[in-house]
């Protein structure tokens, strides 16, 4: 005759059961124990006759449903440290050289044919237009105020953005060595103030001569 299934609780309660009969007693035990490697044993009269305790499964967990919790409310991001240039002061920067040094066209004109001497006159013309134009909105100073070639101690905790070491850099600051670049920091911008109307990426108007 086939034994009726047991259910889970069945099983999880017998389980019980079978762990305090074999605690109390030793005979019951080692039969259990001759069960579990293959063998038969007769139960004593005496003691209450378990069934083989089966390996329990695991309780199942019992979710109880939770109700989802508010959205937090989004947070700002924080800002970055990298700041991206605006195209418009560079534009407008580039349109003044254009106007006052004729930067692009002489940029963008082919020198390959014209002699040295010819370029040099044209350089100087540019030369001249572009330091009045950065003297006029610039103001322009030197990193460092030693002449260059002068030795100089740069310690530790030094700006890298302001002085960069080049040659055989090995060790730690304080450095001992010599300038052979003052470098140049700007102080003040004054450029001037652009009319909403106005195509800051026309660098110079095309010319129509009638």
């Amino acid at each position: 005759m086939t034994e009726p299934k047991i259910s889970f609780a069945g099983r999880l309660s017998l389980a019980f059961g079978s762990f305090f009969a074999i605690l109390g007693n030793a005979e019951l035990a080692a039969g259990v124990r001759r069960l579990r490697n293959g063998e038969t044993f007769d139960a004593p009269v005496s003691a209450p006759v378990a069934a083989p305790a089966a390996p329990a499964a695991p309780a199942t967990p019992v979710v109880t449903p939770v109700a989802p919790a508010p959205a937090a409310a989004p947070v700002a991001p924080a800002a970055s440290a990298i700041e991206e240039a605006s195209p418009q002061a560079a534009l407008q920067l580039l349109g003044l050289l254009q106007r006052n040094a004729r930067f692009v066209d002489f940029v963008e004109e082919d020198i390959a044919g014209y002699a040295d001497a010819e370029i040099g006159a044209a350089a100087r013309l540019v030369h001249e237009g572009c330091r009045a134009t950065l003297r006029e909105h610039f103001t322009i100073r030197p990193v460092r105020p030693e002449a260059e070639g002068s030795r100089v101690s740069i310690p530790e905790g030094f700006d890298a953005t302001a002085i960069r070491l080049t040659g055989n850099v090995v060790g730690a600051a304080p450095f001992n060595g010599t300038i052979s670049h003052r470098g140049w920091r700007v102080e003040d911008v004054k450029l001037p103030k652009l009319v909403k109307s106005h195509d800051a990426k026309v660098l110079a108007p095309a010319e129509v001569e009638l």
